[in-house]
């Protein structure tokens, strides 16, 4: 990433006098007991943060996925994204709160097949979702079906997608530095 643009602005905390920074600020510090980095860069542009929070929690809470199969889902579309921060973060969750077995989070990150044969339907049918643009063909489209997903779990991923887009590609721009709490899964894309 060294000829990516970095942005030049810098982390807003909770301190901050701008109240639509600060207050969006302190409602992740209570939600979360800290304010990641990537969320301190996001706000400079605080609807970004907005949205990216709110497509977030509506995800996790609606769509119709566990939270193994959620993580599945974006710890797949930051791998495609090669989004440093976002792999170390989800394979924290992974493993500490949602319980995703070990072996299915790092065949993710190593870009491997999954055992299970659904959570690997759930793989596949996420990459193809975002490396088609949202184009499978129907053929994928039954095979994900045929897993035992609906066409609703089709349109999850989509907002999972667009929450990713908003993260990853602020990570980017920002270079964002891993927070301490998910450094012992630092993540770096293949060479």
């Amino acid at each position: 990433m060294s000829n990516v643009y970095k942005l030049t602005l810098t982390r807003r905390t909770v301190d901050d006098p701008d109240l639509g920074v600060s207050g969006v600020l302190k409602g992740v510090q209570e939600k979360m007991g800290m304010v990641p980095a990537m969320y301190a860069g996001m706000v400079n542009f605080p609807p970004l943060l907005e949205s990216y929070l709110g497509g977030y929690d509506s995800f996790r809470g609606s769509s119709g996925f566990t939270p193994a199969e959620q993580e599945i889902v974006f710890l797949t579309i930051s791998r495609l994204h090669e989004c440093r921060y976002c792999m170390a973060a989800h394979s924290f969750v992974a493993d500490v709160m949602s319980k995703v077995p070990p072996e299915v989070t790092d065949a993710i990150r190593n870009d491997q097949p999954i055992a299970d044969e659904k959570f690997e339907a759930l793989r596949q049918f996420t990459r193809i979702m975002t490396e088609s643009r949202g184009s499978p063909t129907r053929e994928q489209g039954q095979a994900f079906l045929d897993a035992g997903y609906t066409e609703a779990h089709m349109l999850a991923i989509i907002l999972a997608i667009s929450v990713k887009v908003i993260s990853n590609y602020s990570n980017h721009l920002f270079h964002t530095e891993v927070d301490a709490g998910f450094s012992a899964r630092a993540w770096s894309p293949p060479a």
